[in-house]
């Protein structure tokens, strides 16, 4: 056994919804005790840092039921199962904005929270949208509002808590970082 590795013996599935799965798994620890893991399965997402060709960052306001608020973030979605990720950001960025691009460039992806879910974010970088012909029909459960944002304009709302979420936190670094 690995050093702090865990090995599951029983999984029981607890709920599986539209969304994510929880299972609950017993484990052995590396001492030999047990314990029990409570674990969101997630089929993992997107998320598309796009600016316009004056230098603004695309961005969507939409309602956040778990946080019982309105957030400002960057276009982000699930993967649809056996869907590869860069596509899944052009759908996203499609039928949330309302933009296209013709170049995706992967910058990353992490774990949004490693403690409890599986859940891993692809992070994608375009400087060259164009509005689409026509404008896309989002999902029929989605309401969002797009807005361009000056990188300080941004910053700010991340200050004032209307950019509350890690992806778009990272966004934000990662252009501050591409303007040194």
């Amino acid at each position: 056994m690995k050093k702090f590795e865990e090995k599951t013996y029983q999984t029981e599935t607890i709920y599986t919804g539209k969304i994510v799965q929880l299972d609950v798994d017993s484990v052995t620890l590396p001492d030999g005790h047990t314990s029990k893991r409570e674990l969101i399965r997630h089929p993992g997402a997107v998320a598309v840092i796009a600016t316009t060709q004056e230098g603004k960052l695309v961005l969507v306001e939409q309602y956040r039921k778990a946080m019982e608020k309105s957030i400002i973030e960057i276009p982000a979605g699930k993967l649809e199962p056996g869907e590869e990720p860069k596509a899944c950001a052009m759908r996203e960025l499609e039928e949330e904005t309302g933009y296209t691009t013709e170049d995706l460039e992967l910058v990353t992806s992490f774990y949004t929270s490693p403690g409890f879910a599986d859940e891993l974010v692809y992070v994608y970088f375009t400087d060259h949208i164009k509005p689409m012909d026509i404008q896309p029909d989002g999902d029929e459960d989605e309401f969002v509002e797009v807005m361009e944002l000056t990188l300080d304009e941004a910053v700010q709302l991340e200050k004032d808590q209307r950019i509350h979420d890690a992806k778009t936190a990272y966004a934000l670094l990662y252009l501050q970082l591409k303007q040194k």
